[in-house]
């Protein structure tokens, strides 16, 4: 069982993440480069130390006469800047010594240890205030080991450890000012760079809701935006598409499930005018249940075109008792008569609710405007159904024709006849789908005639 999720710590926008991820780099890179660059500068420092001392130690023991015994130091004009912090050393015998540091004092006593090696080398005394002590020996040792004279000297360290402190300081002081202005220079560089993307995400709510000209992958961008352009726009065509699919399949619902609905309202209307027998009951819920399977069957009709299901299992029918019973379901008492006529074997390629839903509308059409008589012809050449659906009413007007297939569109809306201009191209739609075709053929000599092509059975 998995906990509450945590919140994520940090900043939430492209913009404040990467502002960090810059900083974090940006610190790394100085904070490295700081710890180099401090003990590059101690080491030249101590460096400069060490040269100081062995220029004063050679200068000292140029003053040591070992050339006699005993061993004497010669005294030269203004040699007092010489002498300062110097230990000079006959064997184990001090011969001269620093006022401030004598024989027996902590520095007295780490210059005779260094002295005693016999050899050059340094050492730092001290850890609050250290000195830095160097020694060298003087002339040719009299026995292995021990040589005849030494020279110590020291150098107190405080001016250099203040000056890589200083440094550091500096370098610190530095970093952070460099830092700040990255982070600061990274936040407004990232916040241009992504203005683009925030323009492109307020048109792309905007235009969602309305089928705008415009689009997102213009001229003058970088590839980047221009390839994110594209996507957007191909996103948002798909939705425009799939909003204008879901109304389409709205508006043919309510079209095709008028009719069942209002034979549905005239049975009960008819049913509760007075009293029926019960073998008019029966035959009013027959009618009902007719009306609930057409309903049901149209549902699932445009659903499964919907689906984009209908091309791949069309199934097979009869296509002549098909259009017989859709003829009978259609054909009112006072209305025009209905004919059905074609060979007994004429069976198509797409089921019997679909080839309902796709001659539906145009037989339903006839019987809007036809006089006497609408006539439904089956017949089949070259491995093809074709079904004929003809009226003897005023036809199709030429200026009309071009727009005959079009959603919403309608000859004359003021006819005094029902209709929302989406039966005809519900029936071009579901026909192509299935692999078959509807055409209108002009010229006729009086009426209207349209011709259904769709695969044989």
């Amino acid at each position: 069982m998995t906990g509450p999720a945590r919140p994520r710590r940090g900043p939430r926008t492209l913009r404040g993440r990467l502002s960090l991820a810059a900083l974090t780099c940006a610190a790394s890179v100085m904070v490295l480069l700081t710890v180099v660059c401090n003990l590059v500068v101690r080491h030249h420092l101590q460096r400069q130390a060490d040269d100081e001392l062995r220029t004063r130690v050679t200068a000292v023991a140029a003053t040591v006469d070992t050339r006699r015994t005993p061993v004497r130091v010669l005294e030269t004009a203004d040699d007092a800047p010489l002498d300062t912090n110097v230990w000079i050393y006959a064997g184990p015998r001090l011969l001269e010594h620093p006022a401030a540091a004598p024989a027996g004092s902590p520095l007295g006593h780490a210059a005779a240890r260094l002295a005693a090696h016999g050899d050059r080398r340094c050492a730092v005394h001290g850890a609050g205030a250290p000195v830095r002590l160097c020694a060298a020996p003087v002339g040719a040792p009299a026995a292995p080991g021990r040589p005849v004279a030494a020279v110590v000297a020291a150098l107190d360290l405080g001016p250099y450890r203040a000056s890589a402190a200083t440094l550091l300081w500096a370098s610190l002081a530095l970093d952070g000012v460099v830092l700040a202005g990255a982070y600061v220079l990274t936040w407004l560089a990232v916040g241009r760079a992504l203005r683009p993307v925030t323009e492109m995400t307020d048109q792309a709510t905007r235009w969602s809701a309305v089928a705008s000209p415009h689009r997102l992958a213009g001229a003058g961008r970088p590839a980047e935006l221009t390839r994110l352009g594209a996507s957007l726009d191909e996103l948002l065509d798909r939705i425009r598409a799939v909003l204008r699919h879901e109304q389409q399949l709205t508006r043919e619902l309510s079209h095709e499930l008028r009719t069942p609905l209002a034979r549905i309202t005239a049975e009960l209307d008819w049913w509760r005018a007075r009293p029926r027998s019960a073998a008019e009951t029966a035959t009013v819920h027959t009618h009902l249940t007719d009306a609930a399977d057409a309903m049901r069957a149209i549902c699932d009709t445009l659903l499964d075109d919907a689906r984009a299901t209908a091309r791949t299992t069309p199934g097979t029918g009869d296509a002549v008792a098909t259009l017989r019973r859709l003829a009978d379901r259609l054909t009112r008492p006072d209305g025009p008569a209905v004919t059905v006529t074609g060979p007994d074997t004429a069976a198509t390629g797409v089921s019997g609710p679909l080839l309902e839903r796709i001659v539906g509308p145009l037989v339903d059409n006839a019987l809007r405007y036809a006089r006497t008589a609408v006539g439904i012809r089956v017949g089949r050449a070259d491995g093809t159904t074709t079904v004929e659906v003809t009226d003897d009413g005023p036809g199709v007007p030429p200026a009309f024709a071009a727009e005959l297939f079009r959603p919403g569109s309608r000859a004359d809306p003021a006819d005094g006849h029902g209709g929302a201009g989406l039966g005809l191209p519900l029936a071009r739609r579901l026909a192509r789908a299935a692999g078959g075709e509807v055409d209108h053929e002009a010229g006729t000599p009086s009426g209207a005639r349209f011709v259904v092509t769709l695969p044989g059975g």
